[in-house]
């Protein structure tokens, strides 16, 4: 009898410890079915038109229809993006906003002497959504066909050559020092204020190379405007199938690509990343919207949160070299 009532207490104990353990889980589980409690906003870093914004506003719409709560885009432009950037960093860390980051937020770090917030600490990554390679090119009166032709034709002319980006500072810009920096050549930089009219520039004759984002680039490439010499990817775009990778152009392997990821302040329950991650991945799944992306020069991954942290991890100590060695800075 004495052991049947231990057993009947040791069996009610592991019951209580069991409520005990599970209370916490259930309790965030609960969040997490709740979720989204109220409209959420996807914070851009730049105004509207742009290829982050478009792809930004997909996500929200998809968003929408499948959590049953409006997701909205709020661009937030300045400084940067700094601003976006401070303000999705101290928002409430419960789902209720979201950070569509582009290439900004791995260049800051380096570019500026302070910064709102901290890229490894203050932010927990969802999913890198999709990137979209730089590609170099030329003005069709260049006497340079290949990449080798152009580097060749710059180092004969140390300081002659110089190229139209989106603006100092810009992925863009730091894609151009990369490309002078692998090769010791000396071209000069003429930043614009956006990436349309750098490269309205080039086609015009005013500037001989542009480095520009594919999906400014292309509808010139294709009409002849343009001579699009090697895409700073991994891989060949389907849109310009013909145009090498810098790999297969020159044998160096520089890549610089612009993306588009989300991100969620550093404390907000893993239940909900978990949930925002496993939505947008079966948003990217869907060819229509793979379609759709692709068509705006961007290729789908839609990877898991870890990846997107490691890649995080890999690209800002990577820019943050370009920009010290290219002695770039933004006051």
């Amino acid at each position: 009898m004495r052991g049947y009532r231990i057993t009947l207490a040791r069996r009610r104990w592991l019951q209580l410890a069991g409520a005990a353990l599970a209370a916490p889980l259930l309790s965030r589980l609960a969040r997490a079915q709740g979720y989204p409690a109220r409209p959420v906003r996807v914070i851009v870093t730049t105004g509207p038109g742009g290829q982050g914004d478009t792809t930004a506003r997909l996500i929200a719409q998809k968003l929408t229809e499948s959590l049953g709560q409006q997701f909205y885009v709020e661009n937030i432009a300045g400084a940067g993006g700094n601003i976006a950037h401070g303000t999705a960093a101290r928002a409430q860390p419960d789902g209720h906003t979201i950070l569509a980051a582009g290439g900004s937020f791995l260049a800051n770090p380096s570019l500026y002497a302070r910064i709102p917030y901290d890229p490894y600490k203050d932010f927990a990554p969802i999913t890198l959504v999709g990137s979209s390679p730089h590609v170099l090119a030329v003005h069709p009166s260049v006497p340079a066909n290949s990449v080798k032709e152009l580097v060749a034709l710059a180092q004969a002319n140390p300081g002659a050559l110089s190229y139209a980006s989106a603006g100092r500072g810009t992925p863009a810009h730091l894609a151009g020092e990369l490309f002078k920096l692998a090769f010791a050549i000396d071209i000069t930089h003429v930043p614009f204020g956006g990436g349309g009219p750098g490269v309205t520039a080039t086609v015009a004759g005013h500037v001989p190379i542009a480095v520009a984002a594919l999906p400014t680039a292309l509808p010139h490439a294709k009409a002849g405007g343009l001579r699009a010499l090697a895409m700073m990817s991994g891989k060949r775009s389907s849109l310009l199938p013909d145009v090498p990778t810098m790999a297969e152009a020159s044998g160096h392997d520089l890549e610089a690509d612009i993306l588009t990821g989300l991100l969620v302040p550093a404390a907000t329950p893993k239940e909900i990343v978990d949930l925002l991650h496993r939505e947008v991945v079966k948003i990217v799944a869907v060819p229509e919207f793979r379609e759709r992306l692709i068509a705006l020069g961007f290729e789908p991954i839609a990877g898991t949160p870890e990846g997107f942290a490691e890649w995080i991890r890999a690209e800002i100590p990577k820019w943050g070299k370009v920009i010290r060695d290219a002695n770039i800075g933004v006051q």
